[in-house]
This record gives C-alpha cells, structure tokens and sequence, in this order.
C-alpha cells in the first residue's frame, strides 16, 4: 500500500523524507513558508501545494516536520491547517522536537478531528533521512502503527516503539538530544583545546574516533568544523531550542542536570554570537576564539 502522503516543513529532514516516499513510490504531495525549499522541492519533482490544507487532500497521512510547537500548531488548527482538510481517520506524525505536553495536547485534538496521532520524532540528520536510515522514536496506538507501518517502515529502517501513550517518543527524543548535545559541546571543547595545545585537531579526532572518547555526533561535526564548513545542516537554533526543552522536563521532574545545563548555555552563547543560522558544528569556532 502506498499512498498519497503529505509532507509539512520541508527543510533539511523533511524534504530528505519527502524523496525517500516519492522513491519509495508514495504519492508526495508537500508545503513549506519558504519559498526556496519549495522550489528545491518542485526542482525534484515534488507535487507542491499552497497550504498544508492542499496538500492534505486525500492524503492517508500528514507528516508534521516543521521547527517547534507553535508552528506545528498552525500546521494543523491554523488557517488552511492539516486537520480540517485530512480525510477522517487519516494519521499524522509529529516529527518535530516539541515539548512532551505539547505532543499530548496535540494528540488530543487530532483524535477529537477523527485523526489518528502519530508521535514520531527522528534524528540522525538529511542523509541518513535520505537513505532511510535515521532512527524514528514512534509511540502511538498499535492499530494505528499497522495501518501505516508501510509508510514508518519505509522512512527508517531504525524504528523504537516506545508503546502507546502520547508524548513518549517526545521524551525519548529530548533525552537523545540532550546527549548529542552534551557530547557535541564536549567534542568542540576538547578539539580547541587539542589546537591551543599545538595539536593538529583533525589528528586528534582521528585518535578519538578510535578511543574510548568517540561519539557519532563528534565525528559528523567536528569534520565540517576543522574544515571550516559550518554551512548548516541543522541549525545552531536547533540545539539551543531541544537542549533547553530537555532540561525544562528533567526540571519539572526534580532531575539534577550539570552537564546538560553547561552544554545548554553554550548553545545559548553560539547563538548570542552571531552562529544562529549556521550549523551546530559553531561550537568549535565558539570556543577556539575564547
């Protein structure tokens, strides 16, 4: 079974998607607020709609891959939104790295619509999301896996069902991403400090990748760092936002968090200095400078 599948939020992860399905022979109908991811979109030969209300129509399932949870709000319930346009009983995954309570919430007035809620975070970055090889942390009800298990299994061949309650693959996806952060900003750290210390700092991650100090995001990032790329493939806004997510739940859950509360700030600081809009890979360039 494949399928028409619309896709919402069309940047590095979701257009990576968005051509997984349509070579996977899905039907991709897709929308994006930029106007230059729909032409990169169109350029591929993507069905490109002028609201996600369009693309929704018809559609089996909706994939939600835009930034937070504001814009995921206005993705379903906004004007021209998801949720008036799908056909009832469609599904929806929620991709995006929001607050647990949010997905909750958003899970709840889905199925108040007649649709079925999908709580479906990835990660592993736009190549692996490309080859269908990123991991997808999916929690939702079992009738509802099965009758898209087609679509999920054809996104990831890395998918965890955490069972069936709303908001658990946002937990597990801020519990992940709190450590890609943390070991990126250690990662960044202790380059810079190979490099003051006279140390060529791509030998150094050499020996590192194969010590007890290797970590996945280490190696994607720091590589583009030392050569001075720092064009983005996630954003440093990125980070900033699901670290500070992730610690906001260990607060509310009386959890201690040290490490991840240093790693926090200096995506705060990278932000505050001007490394926003570039990749998270920043960190680097932050702290050799200091």
């Amino acid at each position: 079974m494949s399928g028409r599948i619309a896709v919402v939020g069309i940047g590095n992860m979701g257009l990576a998607m968005a051509l997984r399905l349509r070579d996977r022979g899905f039907a991709v109908a897709v929308r994006d607020i930029a106007p230059a991811r729909e032409a990169l979109a169109h350029a591929e030969g993507l069905a490109v709609c002028d609201s996600p209300a369009a693309a929704a129509e018809g559609a089996r399932a909706a994939i939600v891959a835009v930034v937070d949870a504001a814009q995921t709000e206005d993705v379903l319930f906004g004007a021209q939104g998801l949720a008036a346009a799908l056909p009832r009983g469609a599904a929806v995954l929620l991709c995006p790295t929001i607050a647990p309570h949010d997905t909750e919430r958003f899970a709840a007035r889905l199925a108040e619509a007649g649709l079925e809620a999908i709580d479906a975070p990835m990660s592993g970055g736009p190549l692996r999301a490309r080859e269908g090889t990123m991991s997808l942390m999916v929690a939702c009800a079992a009738s509802s896996f099965e009758r898209q298990r087609d679509l999920i299994e054809a996104l990831s061949g890395a998918v965890f069902r955490l069972g069936e309650r709303p908001g658990d693959g946002a937990r597990m996806k801020l519990v992940n991403n709190l450590l890609a952060g943390i070991n990126l900003a250690g990662a960044a750290e202790v380059l810079a400090l190979a490099e003051r210390a006279g140390l060529d700092p791509a030998l150094a991650l050499d020996v590192i990748e194969r010590s007890s100090g290797q970590s996945w995001i280490a190696s994607d990032r720091m590589r583009r760092a030392i050569a001075g790329d720092l064009a983005p493939r996630a954003h440093t806004t990125l980070l900033n936002k699901d670290t500070h997510l992730a610690l906001a739940m260990a607060q509310r859950l009386g959890l201690a968090t040290p490490v991840g509360e240093h790693a926090a700030a200096l995506f705060a600081r990278a932000c505050e200095s001007g490394f926003a809009a570039l990749d998270d890979a920043s960190l680097f360039e932050l702290l050799r400078r200091r």
